[in-house]
């Protein structure tokens, strides 16, 4: 059965080429004729011999995933895919003043159930491949003919319960030879899985990490993230600090703003309490509110109160620009519809 191409790194490229006789340089060569010609046809790959243009054709595939939909909203686009196996994932693509970043997804569905999460309504059904979520970057690069400068790993799924293909794509987008999006504008998040956060942190990958906190007692995270009850606070954040440590990379705590549940001035120094002396920044997300979940999002004036708090405890903190709502595409919206 033929594999698709897109599941190569480089170093996995290199390794197919020697095992069949060849020079591990081809690797490069066939990367130029896919990222940057952006041709599919291995017969059109003019500097390879016939022989090998055959031998990838009987090899390999280029078949992509396919833009079922599109919407679009203020600086806001979402593309709803269709995989081959018919499964559908959701991407959005944001216009910042500082460039073109995509948030892609890792998994169709997800397990880790966060009650305030509408990707987390759809259980894990599989895990992407790497193709799927490289052609994911691909497709929307074809549709808005410009380059994507940044990518967050933030849509539906855990990318950490997909550990290997999450860190496959990363090598293959962050490559020269590939997308070339710089390590430091890649962003993968995780809800707290310290076995992959530890594994993480040893390979020096140099992109950004985020860790979905969303509450600052294991109390109230239990009751929002069923995770918590298998990592508690303190497991998580000794794993954290272990990262930063070793790493000496920030990190970004996010937390959601659920009016009334994790809000409150109390909320706001339990997390200065948690945070305190750690090399992070925390990034509140005003929540976005779904017809399906029953929490609201936090007023104004109660999200600007802890934010307060927090800077007046000296920690680094922004609130997070609301995009998409009103398409659905914004954090914890994404669930997979095409109606």
């Amino acid at each position: 059965m033929k594999e698709n191409i897109f599941n190569y790194s480089r170093l996995k490229l290199e390794n197919y080429f020697l095992e069949n006789g060849e020079k591990k340089f081809k690797a490069v060569q066939v990367m130029e004729w896919l990222y940057d010609k952006r041709e599919y046809n291995f017969y059109n790959f003019s500097n390879l011999k016939k022989e090998l243009q055959k031998k990838l054709d009987e090899d390999f595939t280029t078949e992509f995933i396919e833009i079922e939909k599109f919407l679009e909203g203020k600086d806001v686009k979402k593309f709803l895919f269709r995989l081959k196996d018919q499964e559908k994932i959701e991407a959005v693509l944001m216009i910042h003043d500082y460039g073109i970043s995509v948030c892609i997804s890792s998994q169709v569905g997800c397990n880790m159930g966060c009650k305030f999460c509408e990707s987390g309504r759809l259980k894990k059904v599989r895990n992407l491949e790497t193709y799927e979520m490289v052609e994911q970057i691909l497709l929307i690069e074809k549709y808005i003919n410009k380059r994507v400068e940044r990518v967050v790993i933030m849509g539906i799924g855990e990318p950490f319960d997909n550990y290997d293909n999450v860190i496959n794509f990363i090598k293959i987008i962050n490559d020269s030879k590939a997308l070339a999006i710089g390590a430091r504008h890649i962003t993968v998040s995780t809800c707290g899985l310290v076995s992959k956060i530890d594994d993480f942190s040893n390979l020096d990958l140099q992109v950004n990490l985020a860790l979905s906190l969303h509450a600052p007692t294991d109390e109230l995270r239990s009751k929002l993230m069923p995770v918590n009850q298998v990592y508690n606070l303190d497991t998580v954040m000794k794993s954290i600090k272990a990262y930063i440590a070793k790493t000496n990379r920030r990190v970004t705590i996010e937390y959601v703003m659920l009016n009334m549940v994790n809000d409150n001035i109390a909320d706001a120094l339990n997390l200065v309490k948690l945070i305190k002396g750690m090399n992070v920044y925390v990034n509140l997300i005003p929540y976005n509110e779904t017809s399906h979940i029953e929490f609201n999002k936090s007023s104004k004036e109660r999200i600007n109160k802890f934010y307060e708090v927090l800077k007046n405890n000296k920690v680094n903190v922004t609130v997070r620009k609301e995009f998409g709502g009103n398409i659905k595409a914004a954090c914890g919206q994404l669930r997979s519809e095409s109606d």
